[in-house]
């Protein structure tokens, strides 16, 4: 499928074939497109929560208004993000840069950050949220449907899946085999009412 068709029919899927096991080659993929969605500064603070394990699944159920794509989708993801991944061994998302890049760019990520809670929050769910629009897009790329989801505790999943201190949770991305069609488009806004030329 090419990548104007994935966004044209990709859809919010929210009902999957609770039987259906995806491969592990296709959940390797998606897992490894999804590690190359953008970040800013390279620093890749995505962490991707894939929740196998089925009581565990249906804990986050409970904590999630008890929306059945949570235990029936046969990829779950939590998309989490590392809020200090900027000072953990920065040099390591800019080995492959030559020196001047690395002398220029690594010394910029401190500066960026440092002591400014607002903007390493900011930046995981701008980071998240590039993910999870790669993640769905590859699954539909794959024939797979995927649903966006927050509704949900951000509190007790985030105890559930042991998340640590530094981390925040974002959103969730179930994906799987749709077994009903989605309900009609609601309807998009005009294209002059969202596209704002130079000022508004």
């Amino acid at each position: 499928m090419d990548v104007l068709t994935a966004i044209q029919s990709r859809r919010a899927i929210k009902n999957f074939d609770p039987e259906f096991v995806m491969p592990e080659t296709d959940v390797h993929t998606i897992l490894e497109l999804a590690t190359l969605a953008p970040t800013a500064f390279n620093i890749q603070n995505w962490r991707f929560v894939v929740v196998s394990d089925p009581e565990l699944r249906k804990e986050i159920r409970a904590a999630s208004w008890d929306q059945s794509q949570v235990t029936d989708a046969s990829l779950f993801i939590i998309l989490c993000a590392d809020l200090h991944s900027w000072e953990k061994e920065p040099e390591r998302y800019w080995k492959n840069a030559d020196q001047p890049v690395r002398d220029f760019i690594v010394p910029a990520i401190r500066a960026y950050y440092e002591n400014k809670p607002q903007v390493m929050r900011d930046e995981a769910m701008r980071s998240c949220g590039i993910a999870a629009q790669t993640i769905m897009l590859a699954a539909n790329s794959l024939g797979y449907g995927a649903c966006p989801m927050d509704g949900f505790n951000f509190d007790a999943v985030g105890k559930l899946i042991h998340l640590p201190e530094d981390h925040v949770v974002a959103m969730y991305v179930a994906i799987g085999k749709g077994i009903k069609d989605p309900w009609p488009r609601g309807g998009q806004l005009p294209m002059d009412e969202v596209v704002i030329r130079d000022r508004f």
